[in-house]
C-alpha cells in the first residue's frame, strides 16, 4: 500500500489502511490487557475463533442402564 495511513496487521504483517483496520482490545476490570490491529481477513478469522471457543459445551447425555450410568459425550 505504502500510504501514510497504512500500518501492518498484528497477525499477518500485511499493510492495512486505517479505514480497513479493526482493533480488538481485551479489557479486564477497566485495565487494557491486550490490543491487536487486524486486517479484515485476520479480523474475520479472529471472530470465527472467538465464536467457536465461546460456544457452551453440550451437556453430556446420561443413559440409564440398570445399576450403572453411561455418559456419552
Amino acid at each position: 500500500m505504502g500510504s501514510e495511513d497504512a500500518a501492518p496487521c498484528d497477525d499477518c504483517g500485511d499493510d492495512v489502511s486505517d479505514a480497513l483496520a479493526r482493533t480488538v482490545r481485551l479489557t479486564v476490570d477497566r485495565s487494557q490487557i491486550d490490543s491487536q490491529r487486524l486486517c479484515p481477513e485476520c479480523f474475520a478469522d479472529w471472530i470465527d475463533r472467538y465464536e467457536a471457543e465461546m460456544q457452551p459445551e453440550p451437556d453430556p447425555t446420561v443413559i440409564e442402564d440398570g445399576d450403572s450410568n453411561i455418559i456419552v459425550d
